[in-house]
């Protein structure tokens, strides 16, 4: 396996420089931590190197690339050490997870943050597993595969032979990919248009994959801490009006635990205006990071499912919504009894070059 840092010349500004170093220090740290896995490590100049970047198909300076085997993988989660080693030990991991006995299998219900699938099939030499296990490979790490030879386990989570159940995040049920036996084109298919997920959690691996997958320019966000009792509340409230919108292609809601990504805190308070020690959800255009926000006026008082719903739906059908946003500020900057609003220039996360 291969991590390449495709990068642009070597900057005169010291700015600059400065995240090219950071980058590099990244590459050498994680290369330091793995050098017992046969994983090589290397930089790319975009201008100097550009021939071979060509021959290799690298496009976006700033970006980390994984090749394995006959794969080209980029890296999509925060430029940090940690983040990167976990990414590189997961793709060393096979590609299918097999779940043999009961605790195994509890271990695989407890993992709803995940996009997931588990197959039930006859053993490894079945052509039906093959289609599978290569399915597998295409979507390593970002989605997790299991499968099942032990009948037991089938029977407890209701697998027939050769059948494939998709588990969503946070759903309490799984769909069941039609007409078993599955082809690899099948699965795949099934994969990329139930891959955008209800309600997600942004995950330091693949931060950056999730915030470019909007909604026609929006994201509606939610920041709430699960340790928190308000934090956890608010959670089990998205989580539920995800499961009763989650057939709606047009909903799509990221979560986001503060606790997780220290370093962005301040900027997110700084960015949207909102207090992320109490829970908030709110709409934010990826463009401009314009954002309204659900009032929540009382500190005490959290709103119910059914409360949150009228606004997602009105979020939805543009009722609410951050060009509107922008009119009342010209009107009154000081105009801030219904919603916190900001208007910047930046996007969600900040310039790129803050991160590669």
């Amino acid at each position: 396996m291969m991590c390449l840092l495709y990068h642009e010349p070597l900057p005169s500004d010291r700015e600059l420089q400065q995240q090219f170093h950071m980058g590099e220090m990244v590459l050498e740290l994680a290369a330091q931590v793995l050098e017992d896995k046969d994983i090589g490590f290397g930089l790319v100049d975009s201008y100097k190197d550009a021939k071979v970047a060509k021959k290799l198909g690298l496009e976006e300076e700033g970006s980390i690339y994984v090749f394995k085997d006959e794969r080209v993988i980029e890296f999509d989660g925060e430029l940090s050490a940690d983040t990167l080693v976990e990414f590189l030990l997961d793709l060393l991991e096979d590609p299918v997870e097999l779940i043999s006995n009961p605790m195994e299998q509890r271990a695989f219900e407890r993992m709803d943050e995940d996009i997931r699938l588990i197959g039930y099939f006859k053993g490894e030499d079945s052509e039906h597993y093959k289609a599978f296990l290569v399915t597998a490979e295409r979507f390593q790490p970002y989605v997790k595969f299991f499968a099942t030879f032990d009948k037991g386990v089938a029977k407890q989570l209701t697998l027939k032979m050769n059948e494939i159940d998709f588990y969503e995040p946070f759903m309490d049920e799984p769909v069941t990919i039609p007409g078993k036996p599955n082809t690899e084109e099948e699965i795949v298919d099934f994969v990329n248009q139930h891959r955008r997920p209800t309600l997600r959690k942004l995950r330091a691996e693949d931060m950056f994959e999730t915030w470019e997958d909007d909604m026609d320019g929006i994201h509606i966000v939610a920041f709430a801490e699960e340790e928190d009792p308000d934090g956890y509340e608010f959670l089990e409230i998205l989580k539920e009006v995800a499961r009763d919108n989650t057939k709606n292609p047009d909903l799509s809601i990221v979560w986001i635990d503060p606790d997780e990504f220290p370093l962005l805190t301040t900027y997110w308070e700084k960015t949207f205006k909102v207090d992320l020690f109490r829970p908030q959800i709110g709409v934010v255009n990826v463009t401009d990071a314009d954002s309204v926000w659900l009032n929540m006026p009382n500190d005490e008082a959290l709103p119910s499912a059914e409360e949150l719903e009228d606004w997602i739906e009105d979020v939805l059908s543009g009722k609410v919504n951050t060009e509107d946003d922008d009119d009342d500020d010209d009107d009154d900057d000081d105009d801030d009894n219904d919603i916190n609003d900001d208007s910047s220039d930046e996007d969600h996360y900040g310039d790129d070059d803050d991160y590669d």
